[in-house]
């Protein structure tokens, strides 16, 4: 029973960034330049490796999912445990990297300390992970500087974007009834510990930026427990689309 919910933690880990690399991807051929183009699809990429080693590394463990596009593919709405805010359409540009902000931070803190679980499997995927997401923090965080303190269109939209986005931060430190249970028992991370940081850092970030944290009194939240927003089932669609019309597919 142990060993089937340290793999459901690690598919609740890769969720979130299976569907945030998903939307990441729809960004290619589309960046408001090459450059960014490129660096958008790269991130994606870093996500949706970090995804594939936490669901190789669930299947081994798991007596219900015997391999890592089962995992990825072949489940229903309902079993996906990814956060609200992942799911978020990509907008506009400024959307797109607030929602990146706020994920990266959180990430970031996330994997430092999943560096000391007592599971080693998760331990080397955060030790590789975190490599790639220092860098997905140093470009979100630039581009939060660049467009809120830049023109007043550019600050603008990024008010905007924060003003969506912010109530979906709550659920990144709510932690699921399998979070607490593997804090406990020193495998998880202790997420709401980290609320405080996370706060702190994202606060300095946007006010260097000059852009305001809205209030926020509707706190968008469920995705934890499977429970998701009315965007998730057209990324379903797309996601699971091969899978589903040529079962047992090999690339």
């Amino acid at each position: 029973m142990v060993k089937e919910k340290i793999s459901k933690y690690a598919i609740h880990l890769g969720d979130s960034t299976l569907i945030l690399g998903h939307r990441l991807g729809e960004w290619c051929g589309h960046g408001p330049a090459l450059e960014l183009d490129i660096a958008l699809t790269n991130t994606s990429l870093d996500l949706l490796g970090q995804t594939r080693n936490y669901f190789q590394f669930a299947a081994i463990g798991s007596d219900i999912y015997k391999d890592e596009d089962q995992i990825a593919f072949l489940r229903y709405e309902h079993e996906y445990t990814n956060i609200i805010l992942v799911e978020q359409p990509n907008g506009n540009f400024a959307q797109t990297i607030t929602r990146q902000f706020l994920f990266d931070i959180y990430h970031q803190l996330l994997l430092r300390e999943l560096q000391f679980s007592k599971e080693k499997g998760l331990t080397d995927i955060a030790a590789k992970s975190i490599k790639e997401v220092n860098y997905h923090v140093e470009f979100s965080s630039e581009w939060i500087l660049r467009l809120g303190d830049g023109t007043a269109e550019s600050h603008q939209k990024m008010q905007d974007a924060l003003n969506l986005l912010w109530p979906y931060y709550k659920e990144l430190f709510t932690p699921s009834e399998l979070e607490t249970e593997m804090k406990e028992a020193g495998i998880g991370v202790d997420i709401k510990s980290l609320e405080s940081t996370y706060l702190e850092r994202v606060k300095t970030q946007f006010d260097k930026a000059t852009l305001e944290i809205p209030e926020s009194k509707w706190p968008k939240s469920g995705g934890k427990q499977g429970n998701h927003s009315e965007h998730f089932g057209f990324i379903l669609t797309e996601l699971q689309y091969m899978q589903r019309t040529y079962p047992n597919m090999q690339w």
